[in-house]
């Protein structure tokens, strides 16, 4: 049975072109792919993202029970608002899911997971709460909307009654606000985007969605699909669970590193595990490439380094940059010159460092051949 936003019936109105995405009905595209991205990279674009679970979580322990679940310290997390980036570990160390926790107040704080992942996220979570007399509530009622692109907080707090309008302009990166439209409608202002750009993540009532999502698109923003989220994210060097990370990778084996935190007297699940990989060196590396020669890079083929054989994660086709760009996961040591089998062809790749994209540009030595 799959799955439908609010806004199904709005994508296909618009012309979308809908796919199975997780089991949801969702837009890859309104036209063009391209263009999307391009919109994006140089004004705003909008993004539906309904299909991405919020869960809160309430309780006197809330914050002890987070210090254990997840690898990144919720004890950075002191003003209200605060968003933090983690992954939540097995205790092989393996990544169940990645996600976003914002803090509310001491007794409630906020979980954005991934659609793919809900159901073994919301048991996991809901296992290792009891000890902690957390009660962990879904909120299926709320829809989510992203706005991203240079001029997306403008237009988005253009949208908004006057009196809220300097907090939201004043929410710093990672961070979110409550505020309400023009016509009142309640909205939880998250600046955390996904897509390299600045923007806001708007989670709203269920029942507003439709009216908000007109809104922006009055105000200028055009709808963009799933196509374009994915080419944008891995431009800006953001890892897609499932594709590039999953129970049998580490944070260290996904360039994730700078989200454990191996804090002193705090006992996560599957801190043993990392801090082995820490001390010994993980097995295994994510690496960024790109391919000088026409072609696109693609999930699952096999790449060549020195210390032996890895394989392409995301792969795609780069709209920025106008090249084939990836990321591989490959043995750990100096990889030496790479590259990758395409059709039993043997074509060279350079690794480079992340992200590819930032604020629209291609990053230092992306470009040079």
């Amino acid at each position: 049975m799959t799955s439908k936003t609010i806004l199904n019936e709005t994508h296909r109105a618009q012309g979308a072109k809908m796919v199975d995405f997780g089991g949801w009905d969702m837009p890859i595209h309104y036209g063009s792919q391209i263009e999307e991205h391009h919109q994006v990279r140089r004004d705003a674009g909008m993004f539906d993202v309904s299909h991405m679970t919020v869960v809160d979580l309430h309780g006197e322990r809330v914050r002890a029970f987070l210090r254990h679940l997840l690898a990144n310290s919720v004890d950075k997390l002191k003003a209200r608002g605060k968003a933090l980036y983690s992954c939540m570990l097995d205790a092989n160390g393996g990544v169940i899911d990645d996600l976003i926790v914002y803090f509310m107040d001491e007794s409630f704080f906020r979980l954005v997971v991934n659609a793919a992942t809900r159901d073994k996220d919301l048991a996991w979570i809901q296992q290792q709460a009891q000890a902690f007399g957390v009660q962990v509530k879904e909120r299926p009622e709320f829809a989510m909307v992203a706005v991203q692109g240079p001029s997306a907080r403008q237009r988005v707090v253009g949208l908004l009654r006057a009196e809220d309008r300097a907090a939201a302009e004043k929410v710093g990166r990672f961070a979110a606000v409550e505020v309400q439209s023009a016509d009142g409608i309640p909205l939880f202002l998250a600046r955390t985007g996904y897509t390299g750009e600045d923007g806001f993540e708007i989670v709203l009532p269920e029942q507003n969605a439709v009216t908000f999502w007109n809104a922006l698109a009055q105000a200028g923003v055009k709808p963009a699909g799933l196509g374009a989220r994915d080419t944008l994210r891995l431009e800006a060097g953001m890892n897609l669970y499932g594709q590039d990370m999953d129970e049998s990778v580490s944070p260290y084996e996904a360039a994730l590193a700078w989200t454990v935190a191996l804090d002193a007297e705090r006992d996560f699940i599957g801190r043993g595990v990392l801090e082995q990989q820490k001390a010994d060196g993980a097995p295994r590396q994510m690496i960024a490439l790109v391919m000088d020669e026409k072609g696109v890079l693609r999930h699952g083929q096999k790449v060549l380094t020195d210390q032996g054989e890895g394989e392409i994660l995301s792969g795609t086709f780069s709209p920025t940059l106008g090249k084939a760009i990836a990321f591989a996961r490959v043995p750990t040591g100096a990889p030496g010159a790479v590259r990758v089998d395409i059709r039993g062809k043997e074509v060279p790749v350079r690794v480079v460092k992340f992200p590819f994209v930032r604020d629209g540009q291609a990053q230092p030595g992306v470009l040079e051949d």
